[in-house]
């Protein structure tokens, strides 16, 4: 007979499972979507969308929502934007809201797609690609001329459509959000391009130029949709905008009016600050937060203020050991030995008031070992 704990034991590791799952979902869905022409591109494809979580990850690390696992799943329309009742738990798709975040992860995943596909086609990844040169031999402005090998955006931005833009069947305001953030990715990528010259004369004199695109890192790509995240625009539509010709005609209209470079957003978002069984989130506490350091960002700098002290949580102070490979040194043959490593550091972690002041306002200090 299986007792009450066990049962929750069971469920746990099944909803670890399914989190699991949900990265695997969205690339699995882009590769399913594209046409069967195109199952060449399917592996840049798939680096590009990791890509894009991954950056996701980076850039919102310190902030409340944090594009934890389960807003990975890319959803279009039909079952997935709904709740699912599961194996005895509410499990909630982040991507049901139409939120800011959503447009946020639907921008960044079409903007990795588009990005690898480029960078792999100025990599000679595929037969049918090169650089682009169509606009070699003209005036680009004054003492420069367009030449040398761009990097073929106009190739990575039509393959990506037929992948990322395929997710989306409906033409109401939620597919209508969608597309636009999707083309916002892309005019991302587009629009942090760097332009590169080389100089022409004699002895170095630099009378004219030759210059061309190159893709940034992506990490530019990254800040910069981050940016658009947080000027990202509400659009007031209608309550069941979508079900006739002529509300579809309004939505269309609507979204042709907003600069394709914005990100947006139909609904708000929630307070991530507080844990919510329905909605799925788990809140600041217990959440890292940084507090001093010389690389630092100024956001960083402020995350314990903003993911405990803004949302009604205490910081706690705890030291740890951290232990790590050092000294490596390859021995003939082949093998590389390591010394282990000790150092002790201090970490801040958002936990309730009532905590704190039961275990004495965090002065006494707690060993963490941590083996990296």
């Amino acid at each position: 007979m299986q007792t009450g704990g066990g049962k929750k034991e069971q469920v746990t590791m099944m909803k670890e499972k399914q989190m699991k799952s949900c990265y695997a979902w969205s690339v699995n869905n882009f590769l399913m979507t594209g046409p069967k022409a195109y199952l060449i591109y399917s592996s840049s494809v798939a680096a590009g969308a990791q890509s894009g979580i991954e950056e996701c990850k980076f850039q919102f690390a310190w902030d409340r929502w944090n594009c934890p696992e389960r807003a990975l799943q890319l959803s279009s329309h039909g079952g997935l934007r709904s709740g699912k009742e599961s194996i005895g738990y509410h499990y909630w798709d982040p991507l049901a809201t139409a939120n800011r975040e959503t447009a946020f992860v639907h921008a960044i995943s079409s903007a990795g797609v588009m990005y690898t596909l480029t960078r792999n086609c100025s990599l000679g990844d595929f037969d049918n690609c090169g650089c682009d040169d169509s606009r070699n031999g003209q005036l680009g402005g004054q003492g420069w001329l367009w030449g040398g090998c761009s990097d073929n955006v106009g190739f990575g931005e039509a393959i990506s459509k037929q992948f990322v833009d395929a997710l989306e069947t409906g033409q109401d305001a939620r597919a209508a959000m969608n597309l636009h953030n999707n083309e916002a990715g892309r005019k991302a990528v587009k629009g942090t391009m760097k332009r590169t010259c080389k100089c022409h004369g004699v002895s170095g004199s630099c009378t004219t130029q030759t210059c061309w695109l190159q893709l940034p890192e992506f990490r530019e790509v990254g800040t910069y949709l981050k940016e658009r995240y947080h000027k990202a625009l509400k659009v007031d539509l209608l309550q069941g905008a979508g079900n006739s010709a002529a509300s579809r005609g309004a939505i269309a209209e609507t979204f042709s009016s907003i600069s394709k470079k914005e990100l947006v957003h139909l609904e708000d978002s929630p307070d991530y600050c507080l844990e919510n069984k329905t909605l799925g989130l788990l809140g600041t506490e217990g959440r890292e937060c940084l507090k001093r350091g010389k690389a630092l960002s100024k956001w960083e700098k402020r995350s314990c203020r903003r993911l405990c002290g803004d949302c009604g949580l205490a910081v706690e102070e705890r030291r740890a050991e951290m232990v790590s490979s050092c000294n490596c040194k390859f021995h003939w043959c082949c093998a590389v030995r390591c010394e282990q490593c000790r150092k002790r550091v201090t970490k801040y972690f958002c936990v309730r008031k009532e905590k704190r002041e039961r275990s004495g306002g965090g002065g006494a200090s707690r060993k963490l070992k941590r083996k990296l």
